[in-house]
């Protein structure tokens, strides 16, 4: 179970949150500057709040009270980020293998599950501008995976892609995250794609928490202003 109760002062406003989320997919989404990435980049340990405390499994990341804060090299989080961040000069082998500790059985195990499951066989030695859009979110995905992280973390992972390949990597997303057990926290700017992919939804609007569960998410075409959320 990953807690999370923070304050983190913005430009334009305060980060004011508190949730907790299971082995399951939590939805962030708001609009743009909301604060949804901030959110990620704090459980990550690559910003620190200004105050409260994030736990994972007994284990605090940060602490404003303990005055704790853990590094990110220690707090097995996945971060798949938007742009999907691949290495160019790399190709999708070592781009997957990038910041493994051990090469051993258990690993080479696991890159080989990893390939077959994302159906990525037959990339691993290309270089990442010979990948379409929906073969780079599979390699990121793997890489993220591949360090067998304790929280996956997902920055508007599916944008870029078409909505056939955005919906086929939905139904991936989903299934991975059944196999892995692990709490996913993914941030979206679309209703269609929070309803697909989402057990638990939080809405910011600049830096607070309007809703822990959205009840017209089903009927969300009913609002169809809410439908222009970037």
């Amino acid at each position: 179970m990953l807690t999370v109760a923070m304050k983190k002062k913005l430009s334009d406003f305060t980060l004011d949150i508190e949730f907790t989320v299971t082995n399951n997919i939590l939805v962030l989404f708001g609009s743009s500057g909301a604060g949804k990435t901030t959110i990620l980049r704090a459980v990550a340990g690559l910003i620190k709040p200004d105050e409260g405390k994030i736990v994972h499994d007994g284990r605090t990341f940060f602490s404003s009270t303990e005055r704790k804060f853990m590094s990110p090299q220690l707090r097995r989080v996945g971060y798949m980020f938007q742009e999907f961040a691949l290495f160019p000069h790399m190709d999708v082998r070592k781009n997957i293998w990038y910041g493994v500790k051990q090469d051993n059985i258990t690993s080479r195990e696991l890159y080989e599950r990893l390939l077959g499951l994302l159906r990525i066989e037959h990339l691993t030695t290309r270089f990442v501008d010979k990948l379409s859009g929906g073969e780079k979110q599979r390699v990121a995905l793997a890489r993220a995976l591949m360090a067998e992280p304790a929280i996956l973390l997902l920055d508007e992972p599916l944008s870029a892609l078409d909505s056939d390949t955005r919906l086929e990597l939905q139904a991936e997303l989903k299934k991975i995250q059944g196999i892995w057990n692990i709490p996913f926290i993914l941030v979206t700017h679309s209703l269609e794609e929070a309803q697909a992919l989402g057990d638990q939804f939080l809405f910011l609007e600049r830096g607070k928490q309007v809703a822990k569960s959205i009840p017209w998410l089903n009927n969300f075409v009913q609002y169809p202003s809410l439908n222009q959320i970037n």
